[in-house]
C-alpha cells in the first residue's frame, strides 16, 4: 500500500480511537443491553419525563455503535480492495479504493468532531448574543461584521436563524445583536466561541486612512429544553417596555412593543423587539431562562465557567481571537492557536475548523498545535 493511503488509514484508525473513547466501546454492548431490558418494563412510562430521557440515551447509544462499526468495517473492506487490487495489479481498483479511502477519512473525522458535542446541552438550540466594545463606530461595525459572519455559518450548516433583538450603532454598524439559532448541537457547535473577538484593519471610516483595533464580545447560550424547568419568581424581575430603534423601514416600531427583563439576582438583562409586546415577553423569558439555566451549566462545570470568567470586557487583553485584515491577512485563535489566512472565508462564515480545534482541546487538554509540537 502507498504510503499516502497508510498515512489515510492512520487517520482513520484515530478517529475510530476517539469514538470508542467518547462511547466507552469496552462497555457499550452491556449498557445497551441493560437500556434494552429496561425498555421492555411496563412501568416504564409511569414516569414519561424518565422514559424520553432513557429513549433518547439508548438511541445515541444505538447511533454511536453503528457508526463505529460501519466505519470499521468500510475501513476493513476497502483496505482488502486495495491489497486485492495490488496483488493482481489493477490499478483502475486502487486508484477507487483509495478515493472511497480519503473519502471515509472525510466522514470519519466528521464523526469524530460529532462525538465531541457530547456535553448536557451540546444538542440544544441556542441563543447568540453580540455586542460592540471599546472602539466606537468601529466597533459597532465589527459587531455587525460578527452577525453577517455567524449568520453565514448557521446557513451552511443547514440552521434555522431568528433575530430576536437589536439595537443599532449611532452611524454605522450595530451596538448589539441577540440571535436564536435552531438546529441539531446548535449550542454545542457554536458554545466555544463565547469570547471577545478583536479585529486589525484599515478603517473605512478614518479619512487619513489608519490602522484600527476593534473589539466585540460573543455569548452564546443554550434554548432551555420545554423539559426543563426553571423557576424565575416574578419579584427578581422588572420587566420594562421600550420603543424600538431598529435600522428602519419594516422593522421600524411605532409603538412601546419592545421588552427589557432586568434578573435583580444576577443582573442579566435579555430583550426582545421584533414582534408585539406579548410576544416580545414570552421571547424574552424564554431567553432569561436559557442564561440562568446556562449559569447552573457553568457551577457545574469548572471548564465552561472559567472560560466564560475569562472572557471578561470586550477589549485589550481579554480576546479569544483576533482577525488581522491589514497588514497581513490572518485569523488566529488565541487558546488553541490555530490560524488561517483565508480572512474571508472566515468573515464568510467559515468556522469548523476554530470551534473543532476548540472542541479537540477540550477533551485533550492542549491545543493541536501544542499536540503537534509534542
Amino acid at each position: 500500500m502507498r504510503a499516502e493511503a497508510q498515512n489515510t488509514v492512520a487517520e482513520i484508525e484515530k478517529s475510530l480511537e476517539l469514538l470508542a473513547q467518547r462511547m466507552d466501546w469496552e462497555t457499550a454492548q452491556h449498557r445497551l443491553e441493560e437500556f434494552n431490558a429496561r425498555v421492555e418494563d411496563p412501568n416504564l412510562w409511569d414516569d414519561p419525563e424518565a422514559a424520553q430521557k432513557l429513549m433518547r440515551d439508548r438511541q445515541a447509544l444505538v447511533d454511536s455503535i453503528s457508526v463505529y462499526e460501519g466505519i470499521k468495517q468500510e475501513l476493513t473492506d476497502t483496505v482488502d480492495l486495495i491489497e486485492l487490487g495490488e496483488m493482481e495489479d489493477d490499478k483502475e481498483v486502487v486508484a477507487e479504493a483509495e478515493e472511497s479511502l480519503k473519502i471515509l477519512a472525510r466522514k470519519a473525522a466528521q464523526k469524530e468532531l460529532e462525538a465531541l458535542l457530547n456535553g448536557e446541552a451540546d444538542a440544544n438550540d441556542t441563543f447568540l448574543e453580540i455586542n460592540a466594545g471599546a472602539g466606537g463606530t468601529e466597533s459597532c461595525d465589527w459587531a455587525s461584521m460578527l452577525a453577517r459572519m455567524y449568520v453565514r455559518w448557521a446557513e451552511k450548516k443547514g440552521f434555522k436563524v431568528e433575530l430576536q433583538s437589536e439595537s443599532a450603532g449611532d452611524e454605522a454598524g450595530i451596538k448589539s445583536a441577540t440571535y436564536k439559532i435552531s438546529g441539531h448541537n446548535a449550542y454545542g457547535w457554536l458554545k466555544s466561541e463565547s469570547g471577545v473577538h478583536r479585529l486589525v484593519r484599515i478603517s473605512p471610516y478614518d479619512s487619513a486612512a489608519k490602522r484600527h483595533t476593534s473589539f466585540s464580545s460573543v455569548w452564546v447560550y443554550p434554548v432551555v429544553d420545554d423539559n426543563i424547568e426553571i423557576e424565575v419568581n416574578p419579584a427578581d424581575i422588572r420587566v420594562d417596555t421600550y420603543r424600538s430603534s431598529g435600522a428602519g423601514g419594516q422593522h421600524v416600531n411605532t409603538t412601546d412593543s419592545a421588552v427589557r427583563i432586568t434578573h435583580h439576582p444576577t443582573g442579566i438583562v435579555v430583550t426582545s423587539s421584533e414582534k408585539s409586546q406579548h410576544q416580545n415577553r414570552e421571547i424574552a423569558m424564554k431567553a432569561l431562562k436559557s442564561r440562568l439555566y446556562q449559569l447552573e451549566l457553568d457551577r457545574r462545570n469548572a471548564d465552561i465557567n472559567a472560560a466564560h470568567e475569562a472572557k471578561g470586557d470586550a477589549g485589550w487583553g481579554n480576546q479569544i481571537r483576533s482577525y488581522v485584515l491589514q497588514p497581513y491577512q490572518m485569523v488566529k485563535d488565541l487558546r488553541t492557536n490555530y490560524e488561517t489566512s483565508d480572512t474571508k472565508g472566515v468573515l464568510d462564515g467559515d468556522l469548523d475548523a476554530f470551534m473543532a480545534a476548540t472542541l479537540a482541546m477540550d477533551v485533550s487538554g492542549k491545543s493541536r498545535a501544542e499536540a503537534q509540537g509534542d
